[in-house]
């Protein structure tokens, strides 16, 4: 619910972000700290290693000298750590994040082959240490050795699911009319991060309401229309695209759009500011089990205006 939570985030009595925008978000702090740019700072990839197929190691180094009077995030969170920490006991003050990398390859798998990050600057191209090898199951920490896949946590709450089973089948029941909606990405977005770049957002209009020709035409859509888009939370007015590439009933609005919000300065992106589909995600819809909210597959209706 991106309109609950942009009101909340209105009548905070302060807030701090760190970022080099003044953005939908950003707007409502009372202080912005903006770090050294992208370029101006040093990469060592660590997230995605989780779906590589081979082991690598590569570290960038910045391509940009920072600004004068530039801090990176960690330098920035120090500074803070210290100052809210008065009158408290000291504590010691967070590595450089250089120093941690180098010793995690030091003491990492193939830190007896001499890896160190002074090996990476010297080979700005990576290494590659070869197809990954199996580590199961000496890596899983559970005292059998085996991944539990029914913890003790989630099955003592499965008769709870039980008796409400009814009432939660009837909150999961589509009215005829209604469609579920489901988010996309764009290449040349990354959600919304590149929209102030002129070269990236130019072209069509690419904050389009996705709908197949089926539902399309039962609702008297065609595409370049403008519609309506209405979810129990709110409702956005948007270009529709009929396309075949949707399974029937679902149609799909693309992330990281709503710029038009008073306040922002973000002149491109202002220029192509679309709808945000977060007005229509419903913060009642959750996985009662887990309690994961559903940002995909929310009830709506489509309509023409």
């Amino acid at each position: 619910n991106g309109r609950q939570l942009d009101e909340a985030l209105g009548q905070l009595d302060f807030m701090v972000s760190f970022d080099i925008y003044l953005n939908e978000t950003t707007r409502h702090a009372h202080l912005i700290l903006p770090p050294a740019t992208g370029l101006e700072t040093a990469h060592y990839d660590t997230t995605f290693h989780l779906l590589a197929i081979r082991n690598t190691a590569k570290y960038s180094e910045p391509l940009f000298e920072k600004s004068h009077g530039a801090k990176y995030d960690w330098e920035i969170f120090e500074e803070l750590r210290v100052r809210l920490e008065t009158g408290a006991p000291p504590t010691e003050p967070l590595p450089n994040p250089e120093t941690k990398l180098d010793l995690g390859l030091r003491f990492g798998l193939y830190g007896k082959t001499g890896l160190t990050l002074q090996t990476l600057k010297d080979d700005p191209h990576g290494l590659d240490f070869g197809p990954l090898q199996p580590r199961l199951p000496e890596r899983l920490s559970t005292p059998n050795g085996r991944i539990d896949l029914a913890p003790e946590l989630l099955t003592r709450d499965l008769p709870r699911i039980r008796e409400n089973l009814d009432a939660l089948d009837s909150q999961l029941t589509l009215h005829p009319s209604q469609l579920l909606l489901i988010g996309r990405r764009h290449l040349r977005d990354n959600n919304s991060w590149m929209h102030n770049s002129a070269r990236l957002v130019k072209g069509r209009n690419r904050c389009t309401l996705q709908i197949t020709p089926a539902d399309a035409e039962a609702r008297g859509i065609v595409s370049s229309q403008t519609v309506r888009v209405r979810s129990r939370v709110g409702s956005v007015e948007l270009e529709a695209e009929v396309t075949p590439s949707l399974m029937p009933g679902v149609v799909s609005m693309p992330h990281g759009y709503g710029h038009g919000r008073r306040g922002v300065r973000l002149d491109v992106a202002q220029q192509h500011a679309g709808v945000s589909i977060n007005d229509l995600t419903d913060e009642t819809l959750v996985d009662e089990l887990s309690g994961v909210v559903a940002f995909n597959g929310v009830p709506v209706w489509v309509e023409v205006p």
